[in-house]
């Protein structure tokens, strides 16, 4: 340290020093901020006096107050007590003030599909079980239960007085003024008349009605307003609500879970839906919409609007945790307006749904003017070329098989084989491509070594002359590859929503619509439970090995196939088909078995007993030797060359 430096901050030391002996305060200073301490002090211990004063005061008031209440409903009759309270409950609801307290009442009707219960509270489904169904695990097959969470009702205004539906308690009876008896209602030949009705006053009333058929999983919802002309004026749009928790009813909660979701068709025939993998999901539109379907991944509970009068619709969805909701998969959630004119009789109708996710069954269903509503689109079967597919080949093969045949795992084997010699054509002639690619491969790598590197314009005209002059497509043996990608596509769609497989068994696997598991654990171990599970499927190990045989067998006679970045694919695919297909239809993977297995079966054969590659040659070369007329392609490459070489011949005298 310089001498300037210690000078410096001496100097600056003697400043501060100074300055803090200059600015320090007074005795008298010091003094009046202790007294005007001391005062705020005095002020906050008086108010929090006060307020404690007012506290104990108040509480005295309230303890007086209750004593007076006690003393004088103990002075009234039980009569006073009721008048008093449906006074209270007169202000605050109105005319419907009597159907807000009661006792929750059920009410059981059975027809030949499914057992329906009521609940008075809400005028409510409370349940829907489906007879000719069980659980994965041989349980009462029941789609929901409308517990106390559960919302089905409407809000609207009644003379300023909020009417809520869900929170009041209806009357149950039968039309034609029959007596409810029994514990179960067992509907006979003809349509039960069951009525749900929140009474008001006389001839004024909001009714449930709902008509149950004999043999259907359909039934009709009507809405009626009546005598409510008045007392709706000026509140002509009621708010209707539908939240329910749907049940697990299949085997590998996370694969159903990812099935499961809310559709809605509106009004244009737009069909909208949420995602199935995301935890919350929601949607809000405006216009009218035709049905709303809580879409499980075999079953369905679909609410239909036969005017498509669910005005401004929106759905929701919340995955439930598996922890707090061991029996439930997700929260379904939606809500739209009903507009009521303002007549002395309002009818509303509707539908519902509750069934199974059965293409032919969804089909037959149409609205009031016989136009199809679609419902069936909730079978996630594939979009354009691939619906297609499964609509008019897979399906109607699928039945047709099915009618004569019991056993799935053979009716999964016959379709194979059918599809098999269907594509035969195309196969061969892959196989075909192929094989002349492999003899013209020596002629090729001569061509690489006349044209090396910098004359690659030169080298892929002079292949693609020899091609034609071979006849031979270089594409040929993508082409029909191509062509059975829809079939592949399709069948990936078709197995997983194909309810006629669920339960089903075959070999070792006790549900083709499930995973078939031949070793399982309950231990969760990182990593390989996330991406391949907590079992081993079979049927999805064979048909790994199967593909590997499979792509074994071609790639020893693809010429392309030679180059590393094929060779890492073709062991990459099994694998990664493997931790795919583990926790899939095991009726999936036991069809793509069949499909490897017969395409190394017609790879062999083809291989054997049909292609003889000397001969095959000495027809290329017969080939050669006829006049060909160039194709337009090759015209344009030859073409684009010409110019190319013209232009760097330009540039080199340049």
């Amino acid at each position: 340290m310089d001498k300037n430096t210690i000078i410096g901050l001496v100097i600056i030391s003697v400043l501060l020093i100074g300055y803090m002996f200059i600015s320090r305060p007074s005795q008298e200073e010091i003094a009046e901020r202790q007294r005007v301490q001391d005062s705020i002090a005095h002020e906050q211990m008086v108010k929090e006096e006060e307020a404690k004063a007012a506290a104990e005061l108040l509480k005295a008031e309230v303890e007086r107050a209750e004593k007076d209440s006690v003393e004088m409903a103990e002075s009234l009759t039980p009569e006073q007590i009721d008048s008093i309270k449906t006074a209270n409950l007169r202000n605050k609801y109105g005319m419907f003030a009597k159907s807000v307290n009661g006792e929750n009442k059920f009410t059981v009707i059975e027809n030949n599909k499914m057992i329906i219960t009521f609940l008075n509270r809400g005028g409510k489904i409370y349940s829907v079980e489906l007879k000719d169904y069980k659980t994965f695990d041989q349980n009462p097959l029941v789609l929901f239960e409308n517990g106390d969470n559960s919302v089905f009702g409407i809000e609207l205004s009644v003379k300023g007085k909020p009417l809520v539906t869900n929170d009041m308690y209806f009357e149950p009876m039968l039309g034609d003024n029959k007596t409810i008896t029994g514990d179960t209602i067992k509907v006979g030949e003809n349509d039960l008349n069951f009525i749900m009705r929140l009474t008001a006053e006389t001839g004024k009333y909001v009714e449930y009605n709902y008509i149950i058929h004999p043999d259907d999983y359909m039934l009709d919802f009507n809405l009626n307003f009546v005598g409510l002309k008045d007392e709706l004026k000026g509140n002509t749009n009621a708010r209707m609500q539908w939240s329910v928790n749907v049940f697990a009813l299949e085997r590998g909660r996370d694969w159903e879970s990812n099935n499961t979701t809310v559709f809605m068709r509106m009004s244009d025939e737009e069909i909208e839906n949420l995602g199935e993998m995301k935890d919350a999901d929601d949607y809000k539109t405006k216009g009218n919409a035709q049905w709303i379907a809580y879409k499980q991944q075999f079953f369905s509970s679909i609410l239909v609007s036969k005017d498509k009068t669910m005005e401004d619709p929106s759905i929701a969805l919340v995955k439930l945790d598996e922890n707090e909701h061991p029996e439930a998969l997700k929260n379904f959630s939606s809500e739209f307006y009903v507009e009521i004119p303002e007549e002395q009789k309002v009818s509303k109708e509707f539908s519902f749904y509750f069934g199974p996710n059965k293409y032919s069954l969804l089909k037959e269903y149409t609205d009031k003017d016989g136009n199809d509503m679609d419902m069936e689109k909730v079978i996630p079967l594939g979009w354009g070329i691939f619906g297609w597919v499964n609509k008019y080949a897979i399906i109607p093969m699928f039945n047709l098989l099915g009618r004569g045949i019991s056993n799935y795992g053979i009716i999964i084997l016959l379709m194979t084989i059918i599809i098999k010699l269907v594509l035969f054509p195309l196969t061969y002639k892959s196989y075909m491509s192929t094989a002349k690619m492999r003899v013209l491969k020596p002629q090729i790598d001569a061509l690489s070594e006349k044209y090396p590197k910098g004359k690659e314009m030169e080298r892929q005209q002079a292949q693609m002359s020899l091609y034609q002059k071979a006849g031979v497509s270089p594409m040929g043996g993508c082409l029909p590859l191509l062509l059975q990608f829809p079939i592949l596509i399709a069948m990936f769609r078709f197995f997983p929503a194909s309810i006629e497989l669920r339960q089903q068994s075959f070999l070792w696997a006790s549900d083709l619509s499930s995973y078939d598991a031949i070793l399982e654990w309950s231990t969760n171990i990182p990593i390989i439970s996330t991406f391949y599970g907590n079992h081993v499927s079979l049927f999805a190990l064979l048909m790994a090995i199967s593909m590997f045989v499979q792509q074994m067998m071609t790639s020893s006679q693809n010429p392309s196939n030679s180059m590393p970045g094929m060779k890492v694919m073709m062991y990459m695919m099994p694998v990664l088909m493997l931790l795919w297909f583990n926790k899939y239809s095991s009726g999936l993977s036991y069809y793509y078995l069949l499909a490897n297995l017969f395409s190394i079966l017609q790879t062999w054969i083809i291989q054997r007993f049909v292609v003889n590659e000397e001969k095959l040659l000495a027809q290329m070369e017969a080939n050669k030797a006829k006049p060909k007329k160039k194709s337009k392609w090759l015209q344009k490459l030859e073409e684009a060359t010409r110019k190319q070489q013209e232009e760097m011949k330009k540039n080199q005298k340049r």
